[in-house]
């Protein structure tokens, strides 16, 4: 059985991971935090302190990290006795962190795909060009290693195979849906980082169709939905993580992923991209200093956990998957909806940051536990879902599902 938890990460998923480790730390034992600056860290140990958020007496403790620095962060996995780690800092760290826990033995949790500074939308599918190539050395070293853990990717994962274990003999497609039909008030701010955010939405679109990876361009395909609690929502084909798993580890010819936006949000992307402002690559100014215009908009920008409290509404993120049962078409939606509101007032954080932060802490008590202690490097689709599924209904994600019964919550047993 694995204890101790290092959380790697001072944004506002960090927050949500830290206060819901700290809510199951009878489990997951010591928690760690560590970022590269470490007031943040400190910051949200005083907010699990202040909303008494540990469920067994203890703080937690705050680090100062580099986490590029493969020895650093393995010589904190030691003194920290962390056998599990969660990574929720930024994408460009991933291959850096999984390293540190090969080298020391522990476990390797993360919600996003890897990516490097200086390129975006690499050609599909993305998980083989970084992390897939060390599958072989976790299996030798006996490393569990669950990549995309947190809503989407991972929860929508599970719910994939979920409706292939239980809803269909044979699925012709799943189409991702993740709409936020809630409010900041700010005239222009992304839910999470903005460079990782921009970075989505500048290159290519890759999903797979008719068993094979097709490309568009961002806001090229819409389509509109009427779905469970947030309504008619209108949403674009785009490239994200979880394609590029599920397209391999699962036999359904066309896989997509939809995500809401307002006109507002893409007329202001649409200015700042055609102006170059969205460009991950260096200029240099007049004044003869180099600068990369993302990380330039990234710093205008208002900071996404900065957006909590006056957030409002709902999200509502799920699988419509289609296929056959019983040689009878039939359609399902596998879904969540989570309130901006009720997340602020339990870790201090808005929704997005809640969906992608409750999801590795569910995975990290399953590895604690020995359930997903797997010895080897695995997408969430590769696991048995219902454990994990049914740990996120008590801790804050619940789902639902809506098919010709009508709409109704999902229990597991």
């Amino acid at each position: 059985m694995k204890k101790n938890v290092l959380i790697i990460g001072g944004g506002g998923v960090a927050q949500v991971v830290a206060h819901k480790s700290a809510q199951n730390n009878d489990i997951l034992g010591k928690i760690t935090l560590a970022s590269r600056t470490v007031e943040k860290c400190e910051a949200i140990a005083k907010s699990v302190a202040e909303k008494g958020s540990m469920k067994l007496a203890g703080t937690i403790q705050c680090y100062a990290l580099d986490a590029l620095d493969v020895a650093a962060t393995a010589a904190l996995i030691r003194e920290t006795q962390s056998q599990i780690v969660i990574n929720v800092g930024s994408a460009f760290i991933n291959m850096s962190v999984l390293s540190a826990c090969m080298e020391t033995g522990a476990a390797y949790l993360d919600t996003a795909i890897h990516e490097e500074p200086n390129k975006i939308c690499e050609t599909p599918p993305w998980y083989g060009n970084y992390e897939w190539k060390r599958k072989e050395a976790c299996a030798e070293k006996k490393i569990t290693a669950i990549l995309g853990v947190g809503f989407d990717p991972g929860v929508v994962n599970a719910y994939a195979a979920l409706a292939k274990q239980d809803y269909f003999d044979t699925i012709d497609s799943i189409d991702i849906i993740d709409i936020n039909a809630g409010s900041h008030g700010h005239y222009f701010a992304t839910n999470f980082d903005p460079e990782i955010n921009f970075r989505e939405f500048t290159g290519r679109v890759w999903s797979w169709q008719n068993s094979q990876w097709t490309q568009n361009k961002m806001f090229e395909v819409k389509r509109t939905d009427n779905l469970p609690v947030v309504g008619e929502q209108t949403s674009y084909m785009t490239g994200h993580d979880e394609i590029h798993s599920l397209s391999k580890n699962l036999d359904v010819p066309d896989i997509r992923f939809w995500m809401g936006f307002g006109e507002h949000y893409i007329n202001v992307f649409t200015v700042l991209n055609n102006l170059g402002l969205l460009s991950e690559q260096p200029i240099t100014t007049a004044e003869g200093q180099e600068v990369v215009p993302l990380k330039v908009v990234k710093a205008v920008l208002p900071n996404p956990a900065s957006l909590a409290p006056n957030y409002t509404g709902k999200t509502c993120i799920g699988d419509l998957v289609k296929g056959k049962k019983d040689g009878e078409e039939r359609e399902v939606f596998i879904y969540n909806v989570a309130d901006h509101k009720e997340a602020y007032n339990e870790v201090g954080s808005q929704g997005i940051s809640y969906t992608a932060g409750v999801p590795p802490v569910a995975a990290a008590i399953l590895v604690a536990q020995g359930i997903w202690d797997v010895e080897k490097m695995v997408n969430v689709e590769e696991l048995p879902p219902s454990h994990f599924l049914n740990l996120l209904n008590q801790m804050g994600l619940p789902t639902n599902i809506r098919d010709e019964q009508g709409e109704r919550p999902l229990n597991f047993s």
